[in-house]
């Protein structure tokens, strides 16, 4: 099952932004804009992990994460556009079990609250025996030994992914790339078949994630 990540946040841009992030990562996300209604949702629903904005209507991050550390134990990253120190020990006195600043980087918040889902046992580490082998000259890709059920054009566009883990490739890199024939191939023709790769790997990786979207960028294999 998925983990559930409550996101307190007042301005829907920033709300947006993570909530993608967090839901290209493997997670399930809930949004909340106002400081009193997170209580009341909280204990209707606890989540496995709160983003907690710092400033906001109705009740601010303080008080909120006060209240909490009274009844409940789930992990809680702090987020503000307050930089003072005191600002970041209060956060830490009152139960915050991180902290980040804005602006952030909204990968460096996806890997915070993975550490943090990981250390509470709410995600479970990737399976490390995975091995992928790319046999180019019978272009397929083998994971364990065992061949994957890839199309030509879905090797060919996993075995650039994989041949570069961590890199973040853009559409129009991936159609140069791995497409023989770009002429009448679009981006969607891209997200199409990294949609069909994903639903081949879940029978290897279960629900971890192996593609994963960069919001706005394109696509990069990393397995975490």
């Amino acid at each position: 099952m998925k983990p559930t990540v409550m996101i307190v946040e007042d301005d829907p841009r920033i709300a947006e932004v993570i909530a993608a992030y967090l839901d290209r990562a493997g997670m399930t996300t809930t949004v909340i804009d106002r400081g009193d209604a997170v209580l009341p949702a909280v204990q209707k629903s606890p989540p496995a992990l709160l983003v907690l904005d710092l400033m906001l209507p109705g009740l601010d991050g303080i008080s909120i994460c006060r209240e909490l550390r009274r009844n409940v134990s789930l992990p809680i990253i702090m987020v503000t556009a307050k930089v003072e120190e005191i600002d970041r020990l209060l956060g830490f006195e009152v139960g915050a079990d991180d902290y980040l600043c804005k602006p952030f980087s909204p990968r460096e918040l996806v890997a915070r609250v993975q550490a943090l889902l990981k250390r509470s046992g709410a995600l479970a580490a990737p399976p490390q025996a995975v091995v992928f082998e790319d046999d180019a000259a019978a272009q397929r890709i083998r994971c364990a030994g065992q061949p994957l059920p890839l199309t030509p054009q879905e090797y060919r566009l996993f075995s650039v992914l994989l041949g570069a883990p961590g890199r973040i490739f853009s559409r129009a890199q991936l159609l140069e790339l791995a497409y023989t024939d770009t002429g009448d191939v679009f981006d969607r023709a891209v997200d199409s078949h990294i949609k069909n790769l994903r639903k081949k790997l879940v029978p290897v990786l279960g629900e971890h994630m192996a593609i994963h979207s960069v919001y706005g960028v394109g696509y990069r294999f990393e397995l975490l």
